[in-house]
């Protein structure tokens, strides 16, 4: 690793159909969140050309499902994601597993995209091996664990998709992605599982993983008490 960069510890990337986001960790400290980048610009990123202590790339893949690790069966993994996503018949299905909520991500990232791939192969951690790309819902499940507040939101945003994670305390009451095709329908399930859950916005903080525009963000302001761009 050159010596010239190893004061950066960390790169954290989401990736979608339209393009990608990311963020570099430099020791102690968390760089702001980049806007939505095109992948024409992919070999250009000054940030993907150096190797980092920790590397993340995820993929906002709707094709996710939680399950306890109490009812997952792995010969049946595929069976219980057509449950609740709409896949293909060459849709690869993997599972991760998430031991602080005793359960297990099933989910593909088949979405007829290869950058999240080319990505992985491009930006690799110091041991130089290529980090396992994993859906973004797995990034938000385990956000969760950094969150000091009792009501913790957080979600992403893009491409048409709301993925959307709900807890108070230690508990999970909300696990799921919404096909919203813009910011108004998307902030449209996000009162909607508020609501359902009786949840206050007004004394809760939103978090959002992907970069928000100026007006979505003043947007949410009216109705939560604060809003965080993890």
């Amino acid at each position: 690793m050159d010596q010239a960069h190893t004061s950066y510890t960390g790169i954290s990337i989401q990736v979608s159909l339209s393009g990608y986001s990311f963020k570099v960790c430099t020791g102690e400290e968390e760089g702001p969140r980049s806007a939505w980048i095109g992948a024409e610009r992919l070999f250009t990123t000054p940030e993907f050309q150096r190797r980092y202590r920790n590397v993340e790339v995820s993929l906002l893949t709707p094709k996710v499902a939680l399950v306890p690790e109490s009812f997952y069966n792995p010969g049946r993994a595929r069976i219980a994601l057509e449950e609740v996503a709409a896949l293909e018949e060459g849709d690869f299905v993997e599972s991760v597993n998430l031991p602080s909520l005793a359960s297990v991500l099933v989910f593909s990232n088949t979405l007829g995209e290869s950058l999240s791939k080319v990505i992985a192969q491009t930006v690799l951690p110091s041991t130089g091996v290529p980090v396992r790309v994993l859906p973004e819902m797995y990034y938000l499940l385990r956000q969760l664990e950094t969150l000091p507040e009792y009501n913790k939101i957080v979600a992403s945003w893009r491409d048409g998709w709301l993925h959307l994670v709900i807890a108070q305390g230690k508990s999970l009451l909300l696990a799921n992605v919404f096909e919203a095709p813009d910011f108004t329908t998307a902030q449209y399930f996000l009162f909607l599982g508020m609501r359902r859950l009786q949840l206050n916005p007004e004394v809760s903080t939103v978090c959002f993983r992907t970069p928000l525009d100026p007006e979505a963000e003043m947007s949410l302001y009216r109705y939560f008490k604060g809003v965080v761009q993890l």
